[in-house]
């Protein structure tokens, strides 16, 4: 019996996929194969995501292959997850989460604070553009979409001084050696769920209990905590929303930050990690009252 594990067809979504087969070998010694699906979101780089359709157009393609049954679990990006899943489906397993951190890969291997003024950075997410005009107002920020390998291109051919990624595809993808700054993520906040891998499967799934034994308990606390953030604030592509989240014994500590009448508020909270759910919604509400 062999597995199949959907997935997109980016360099770094089949890395994250070997990285559940392997689990899924080491735990059970059942072999697994990958069905790469090119996505929507994968289609079409010249918009942004919030114009056709936010996160969800990376996750719907590779669902219609759960749905048909020609995939038994598909692999995700945790943060292209929409905080809403169809009621067909569930994330049954959140494995050990990579680094959290945003980073900044430059040009010419200048350091983030010796930018020159003006100088050119490259990111669509509009929560990294918020946050870097909070640390420095003067930078020139435009849009830049794709994989990890296409957004290096095109800071080359662009002639940009910069561009923002997310700390754990660059490990997944063994290009940590690039990196030129490492922000810290309790000013930078990360995006939800960023550095986790989900895995999703129909809820019924013949294969689940084989899946679901591959979550790691405090990643799965900290990104249902983020997302439970994300959903009270209906937060998506289009949003200034990002959390750090981080678990200390039977404590989690969280920070949230959102766009609230165009002012970018940022509250923290401290609460048991058994109740994580609830930490999340009341991170969230203290945010709305500003």
């Amino acid at each position: 019996m062999n597995l199949i594990i959907a997935t997109r067809k980016s360099k770094l979504a089949q890395i994250q996929a070997d990285i559940v087969i392997n689990l899924i070998k080491e735990k059970h010694n059942i072999n697994s194969e990958k069905m790469l699906i090119v996505t929507e979101g994968d289609r079409r780089l010249d918009v942004t995501l919030d114009k056709i359709g936010g996160k969800g157009v990376f996750v719907k393609d590779i669902e219609h292959a759960l749905l048909s049954k020609k995939a038994h679990g598909a692999v995700h990006s945790m943060k292209d997850v929409p905080f809403q899943l169809a009621e067909d489906f569930e994330i049954v397993a959140i494995p050990e989460r990579e680094d959290i951190r945003d980073v900044f890969i430059s040009r010419d291997g200048r350091k983030f604070q010796d930018l020159k003024k003006g100088a050119v950075i490259g990111t669509s997410s509009i929560r990294r553009a918020a946050m870097l005009k909070a640390m420095r107002n003067d930078l020139n920020i435009v849009p830049i979409r794709g994989n990890v390998q296409t957004r290096l291109e095109k800071m080359e051919k662009e002639n940009m001084n910069g561009i923002i990624l997310a700390a754990a595809g660059l490990k997944r993808l063994k290009l940590e050696s690039i990196i030129t700054d490492y922000f810290d993520p309790k000013i930078f906040l990360p995006a939800i769920g960023q550095g986790a891998i989900g895995i999703e499967a129909l809820k019924e799934g013949e294969y689940n209990s084989y899946l679901r034994s591959l979550d790691n308990k405090t990643a799965r606390i900290t990104v249902e905590a983020e997302r439970s953030f994300m959903r009270k604030l209906n937060g998506n592509c289009s949003s200034v929303i990002g959390v750090y989240s981080e678990i200390k014994d039977k404590d989690l500590y969280m920070i949230g930050i959102f766009d609230v009448g165009g002012k970018i508020v940022k509250k923290d909270i401290l609460g048991n990690k058994d109740n994580n759910i609830e930490l999340g919604l009341k991170l969230a509400e203290k945010i709305l009252k500003g």
